[in-house]
Protein backbone atom coordinates (compact mmCIF):
# COMPACT_ATOMS: atom_id res chain seq x y z
CA UNK A 1 0.00 0.00 0.00
CA UNK A 2 1.25 3.46 -0.37
CA UNK A 3 1.98 5.77 1.98
CA UNK A 4 2.93 9.12 3.26
CA UNK A 5 6.57 9.78 3.86
CA UNK A 6 7.21 12.63 6.09
CA UNK A 7 11.21 14.05 6.29
CA UNK A 8 12.03 15.65 9.70
CA UNK A 9 15.19 16.64 11.15
CA UNK A 10 14.08 18.02 14.20
CA UNK A 11 13.49 21.92 13.70
CA UNK A 12 11.00 23.84 14.10
CA UNK A 13 9.56 22.48 11.03
CA UNK A 14 8.96 19.17 12.14
CA UNK A 15 5.76 19.52 14.15
CA UNK A 16 4.61 21.26 11.00
CA UNK A 17 5.43 18.69 9.00
CA UNK A 18 3.91 15.79 11.54
CA UNK A 19 0.58 18.05 11.67
CA UNK A 20 0.05 18.47 7.78
CA UNK A 21 0.90 14.72 7.14
CA UNK A 22 -1.49 13.61 9.83
CA UNK A 23 -3.94 15.78 7.64
CA UNK A 24 -3.19 13.84 4.48
CA UNK A 25 -3.33 10.51 5.80
CA UNK A 26 -6.61 10.74 7.72
CA UNK A 27 -8.07 12.26 4.07
CA UNK A 28 -6.41 9.55 2.21
CA UNK A 29 -6.80 6.72 4.79
CA UNK A 30 -3.59 5.60 4.53
CA UNK A 31 -0.63 5.37 7.16
CA UNK A 32 2.52 7.44 7.67
CA UNK A 33 6.15 6.81 7.33
CA UNK A 34 8.87 9.33 9.17
CA UNK A 35 12.35 9.42 7.57
CA UNK A 36 14.35 11.20 9.44
CA UNK A 37 18.64 11.23 7.86
CA UNK A 38 21.37 11.61 9.87
CA UNK A 39 23.49 13.45 7.63
CA UNK A 40 27.48 13.23 7.62
CA UNK A 41 28.23 15.91 9.60
CA UNK A 42 26.16 14.69 12.51
CA UNK A 43 27.71 11.30 12.92
CA UNK A 44 31.90 11.88 12.24
CA UNK A 45 34.63 14.67 11.68
CA UNK A 46 36.68 14.95 9.24
CA UNK A 47 40.79 15.99 10.88
CA UNK A 48 42.90 17.60 9.26
CA UNK A 49 46.19 16.25 7.39
CA UNK A 50 48.50 15.76 10.13
CA UNK A 51 51.40 14.49 8.26
CA UNK A 52 54.53 16.11 8.93
CA UNK A 53 52.85 18.49 12.04
CA UNK A 54 53.15 16.05 14.28
CA UNK A 55 55.22 13.24 15.90
CA UNK A 56 54.28 9.93 14.60
CA UNK A 57 53.29 8.93 18.20
CA UNK A 58 51.30 12.38 19.06
CA UNK A 59 49.92 11.69 15.30
CA UNK A 60 48.51 7.83 16.74
CA UNK A 61 47.23 9.67 19.77
CA UNK A 62 45.40 12.28 18.31
CA UNK A 63 43.51 9.94 15.69
CA UNK A 64 42.83 7.46 17.99
CA UNK A 65 40.93 10.19 20.40
CA UNK A 66 39.44 11.45 17.10
CA UNK A 67 38.09 8.36 16.65
CA UNK A 68 36.68 7.64 20.14
CA UNK A 69 35.15 11.34 20.03
CA UNK A 70 33.51 10.58 16.65
CA UNK A 71 31.89 7.16 17.94
CA UNK A 72 30.48 8.87 21.28
CA UNK A 73 29.25 11.34 18.61
CA UNK A 74 27.85 8.76 16.37
CA UNK A 75 26.23 7.08 18.94
CA UNK A 76 24.63 10.72 20.37
CA UNK A 77 23.34 11.78 17.11
CA UNK A 78 21.46 8.05 16.61
CA UNK A 79 20.05 8.47 20.29
CA UNK A 80 18.57 12.02 19.53
CA UNK A 81 17.30 11.02 16.06
CA UNK A 82 15.58 8.03 17.72
CA UNK A 83 14.03 10.25 20.00
CA UNK A 84 12.90 12.60 16.87
CA UNK A 85 11.52 9.63 15.60
CA UNK A 86 9.44 8.87 18.55
CA UNK A 87 8.28 12.37 19.41
CA UNK A 88 6.87 12.94 15.89
CA UNK A 89 5.41 9.43 15.76
CA UNK A 90 3.59 9.83 19.31
CA UNK A 91 1.82 13.65 17.42
CA UNK A 92 0.55 11.67 14.47
CA UNK A 93 -0.69 8.80 16.47
CA UNK A 94 -2.22 11.83 18.77
CA UNK A 95 -3.89 13.56 15.86
CA UNK A 96 -5.36 9.85 15.02
CA UNK A 97 -3.02 8.23 12.50
CA UNK A 98 -3.32 4.90 13.30
CA UNK A 99 -0.67 3.56 11.15
CA UNK A 100 2.91 5.08 11.52
CA UNK A 101 5.95 3.50 10.74
CA UNK A 102 9.69 5.48 11.44
CA UNK A 103 12.80 5.36 9.10
CA UNK A 104 16.33 6.14 10.91
CA UNK A 105 18.96 6.61 7.65
CA UNK A 106 22.51 7.82 7.74
CA UNK A 107 23.64 9.63 5.02
CA UNK A 108 21.86 12.16 2.31
CA UNK A 109 18.48 12.71 2.53
CA UNK A 110 18.24 12.59 -1.30
CA UNK A 111 19.82 9.50 -1.88
CA UNK A 112 17.30 8.31 0.94
CA UNK A 113 14.04 9.70 -0.27
CA UNK A 114 14.82 7.90 -3.64
CA UNK A 115 15.24 4.38 -2.36
CA UNK A 116 11.48 4.62 -0.75
CA UNK A 117 10.00 7.21 -3.00
CA UNK A 118 8.37 4.32 -4.82
CA UNK A 119 6.19 3.30 -1.77
CA UNK A 120 4.82 6.95 -1.46
CA UNK A 121 1.51 8.43 -2.49
CA UNK A 122 3.23 11.95 -1.20
CA UNK A 123 5.87 13.27 0.33
CA UNK A 124 6.32 15.81 3.12
CA UNK A 125 9.20 18.23 3.81
CA UNK A 126 9.23 21.56 5.93
CA UNK A 127 9.96 24.95 4.28
CA UNK A 128 13.29 25.29 6.49
CA UNK A 129 15.24 23.08 8.64
CA UNK A 130 17.32 23.22 11.43
CA UNK A 131 19.00 26.86 10.71
CA UNK A 132 15.12 27.85 9.82
CA UNK A 133 15.58 31.10 12.57
CA UNK A 134 18.99 32.50 10.83
CA UNK A 135 17.75 32.04 7.88
CA UNK A 136 14.20 33.57 7.21
CA UNK A 137 14.50 34.65 4.07
CA UNK A 138 16.13 31.05 2.40
CA UNK A 139 15.03 27.74 1.77
CA UNK A 140 16.36 24.82 3.40
CA UNK A 141 19.64 23.62 1.73
CA UNK A 142 17.50 20.18 1.31
CA UNK A 143 13.95 21.52 -0.54
CA UNK A 144 15.09 22.75 -3.80
CA UNK A 145 17.42 19.24 -4.35
CA UNK A 146 14.63 17.34 -2.92
CA UNK A 147 11.79 18.76 -4.84
CA UNK A 148 13.87 18.71 -8.49
CA UNK A 149 14.32 15.08 -7.70
CA UNK A 150 11.35 13.33 -6.65
CA UNK A 151 8.62 12.17 -8.72
CA UNK A 152 5.87 11.67 -6.17
CA UNK A 153 3.70 15.05 -5.12
CA UNK A 154 5.71 16.99 -2.70
CA UNK A 155 4.03 18.61 0.34
CA UNK A 156 5.71 21.47 1.64
CA UNK A 157 4.95 22.52 4.86
CA UNK A 158 4.78 26.30 6.24
CA UNK A 159 5.98 27.02 10.07
CA UNK A 160 2.19 25.96 11.44
CA UNK A 161 -0.70 23.95 10.45
CA UNK A 162 -3.38 25.75 9.59
CA UNK A 163 -7.24 24.41 8.90
CA UNK A 164 -7.02 24.03 4.84
CA UNK A 165 -10.72 25.62 3.14
CA UNK A 166 -9.95 27.07 0.32
CA UNK A 167 -6.88 25.97 -2.47
CA UNK A 168 -5.25 27.41 -5.31
CA UNK A 169 -4.07 25.68 -8.35
CA UNK A 170 -1.46 28.15 -10.70
CA UNK A 171 -1.96 26.77 -13.77
CA UNK A 172 0.52 27.57 -16.73
CA UNK A 173 -0.75 25.06 -18.84
CA UNK A 174 2.22 23.07 -18.79
CA UNK A 175 2.27 19.36 -17.59
CA UNK A 176 3.23 19.40 -14.10
CA UNK A 177 0.09 21.52 -13.96
CA UNK A 178 -2.39 19.25 -16.21
CA UNK A 179 -1.03 16.38 -13.62
CA UNK A 180 -1.91 18.35 -11.13
CA UNK A 181 -5.27 19.18 -12.08
CA UNK A 182 -6.10 15.82 -12.94
CA UNK A 183 -4.84 13.97 -9.59
CA UNK A 184 -7.17 16.72 -7.63
CA UNK A 185 -10.24 16.32 -9.53
CA UNK A 186 -9.18 11.59 -8.63
CA UNK A 187 -8.29 12.35 -5.24
CA UNK A 188 -10.53 12.96 -1.84
CA UNK A 189 -7.59 15.16 -0.37
CA UNK A 190 -9.36 18.02 -1.14
CA UNK A 191 -12.65 16.95 -2.16
CA UNK A 192 -15.20 19.44 -1.06
CA UNK A 193 -12.83 22.66 -0.74
CA UNK A 194 -13.39 26.11 -2.22
CA UNK A 195 -11.19 25.85 -5.48
CA UNK A 196 -9.43 28.88 -7.55
CA UNK A 197 -7.86 28.28 -10.65
CA UNK A 198 -5.20 30.57 -11.86
CA UNK A 199 -3.26 31.35 -15.12
CA UNK A 200 -1.20 33.99 -15.29
CA UNK A 201 -0.16 35.59 -19.18
CA UNK A 202 -1.63 37.84 -21.63
CA UNK A 203 -4.97 35.59 -22.00
CA UNK A 204 -5.03 34.53 -25.80
CA UNK A 205 -7.52 31.94 -26.61
CA UNK A 206 -5.36 29.01 -26.40
CA UNK A 207 -4.40 30.21 -22.74
CA UNK A 208 -8.19 30.37 -22.07
CA UNK A 209 -9.11 27.18 -23.94
CA UNK A 210 -6.86 25.03 -21.60
CA UNK A 211 -8.31 26.82 -18.57
CA UNK A 212 -11.15 26.10 -19.04
CA UNK A 213 -10.42 22.36 -19.84
CA UNK A 214 -9.11 22.22 -16.59
CA UNK A 215 -11.97 23.88 -14.74
CA UNK A 216 -14.27 21.70 -16.35
CA UNK A 217 -12.25 18.74 -15.38
CA UNK A 218 -12.65 20.01 -11.93
CA UNK A 219 -16.11 20.72 -12.06
CA UNK A 220 -17.11 17.08 -13.48
CA UNK A 221 -15.04 15.82 -9.91
CA UNK A 222 -17.60 18.03 -8.03
CA UNK A 223 -15.68 21.10 -7.49
CA UNK A 224 -16.90 24.23 -7.17
CA UNK A 225 -14.42 26.35 -9.43
CA UNK A 226 -13.92 30.05 -10.15
CA UNK A 227 -11.08 30.28 -13.19
CA UNK A 228 -9.55 33.47 -14.61
CA UNK A 229 -6.73 34.52 -16.42
CA UNK A 230 -4.67 37.69 -14.97
CA UNK A 231 -1.58 39.91 -16.45
CA UNK A 232 1.90 40.41 -15.27
CA UNK A 233 4.94 38.12 -13.50
CA UNK A 234 3.60 35.30 -12.12
CA UNK A 235 4.91 35.18 -8.93
CA UNK A 236 3.86 38.60 -8.09
CA UNK A 237 0.15 37.83 -9.40
CA UNK A 238 -0.10 34.18 -7.79
CA UNK A 239 1.39 35.90 -4.40
CA UNK A 240 -0.84 38.87 -4.26
CA UNK A 241 -4.27 36.30 -4.93
CA UNK A 242 -3.18 34.33 -1.72
CA UNK A 243 -2.87 37.20 0.24
CA UNK A 244 -6.05 38.64 -1.38
CA UNK A 245 -8.20 35.57 -0.76
CA UNK A 246 -7.00 34.33 2.00
CA UNK A 247 -5.93 30.86 0.21
CA UNK A 248 -4.89 28.26 2.76
CA UNK A 249 -3.00 25.81 0.08
CA UNK A 250 -1.07 26.65 -3.53
CA UNK A 251 -0.71 24.31 -5.68
CA UNK A 252 1.80 24.34 -8.99
CA UNK A 253 4.29 22.48 -11.34
CA UNK A 254 7.54 22.26 -9.79
CA UNK A 255 10.43 23.38 -11.44
CA UNK A 256 9.68 23.66 -14.96
CA UNK A 257 13.70 25.45 -16.05
CA UNK A 258 16.60 23.78 -16.32
CA UNK A 259 18.72 24.54 -13.21
CA UNK A 260 21.29 26.63 -15.63
CA UNK A 261 17.95 28.77 -16.88
CA UNK A 262 16.54 29.26 -13.74
CA UNK A 263 20.18 30.61 -12.11
CA UNK A 264 19.87 33.52 -14.75
CA UNK A 265 16.19 34.09 -14.80
CA UNK A 266 15.05 32.93 -11.22
CA UNK A 267 12.27 30.30 -10.74
CA UNK A 268 8.68 30.70 -10.42
CA UNK A 269 8.73 27.74 -8.14
CA UNK A 270 10.85 28.92 -5.71
CA UNK A 271 9.92 32.75 -5.04
CA UNK A 272 6.40 31.38 -4.44
CA UNK A 273 7.75 28.69 -1.95
CA UNK A 274 9.93 31.69 -0.33
CA UNK A 275 7.31 34.11 -0.25
CA UNK A 276 3.82 32.24 0.42
CA UNK A 277 3.69 31.88 3.95
CA UNK A 278 1.10 28.70 3.29
CA UNK A 279 1.74 25.61 2.40
CA UNK A 280 2.54 24.45 -1.54
CA UNK A 281 1.84 21.28 -2.78
CA UNK A 282 4.30 20.54 -5.84
CA UNK A 283 4.20 18.30 -8.91
CA UNK A 284 5.94 17.11 -11.69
Amino acid sequence: MSKIIACIDGSLYSGSVCDHAAWAARLLCTEVELLHVLGRRQTSSVPADLSGNLAANNQQALLNELAEHDERHAKLAQQRGRLILDEAKARLEAAGVAEVTTRLRNGDLLDSLREVEGEARLVVIGKRGEAADFAKLHLGSNLERVARAVTRPLLVAARAFKPIRRFLIAFDGGPSASKAVELVAASPLLRGLDCRLLAVGAGDPEQRRRLEAAAEQLRAAGFAVEAEVLPGAPEEVIAERVEAEAIDLLLMGAYGHSRIRSLVIGSTTTAMVRSCKIPVLMFR
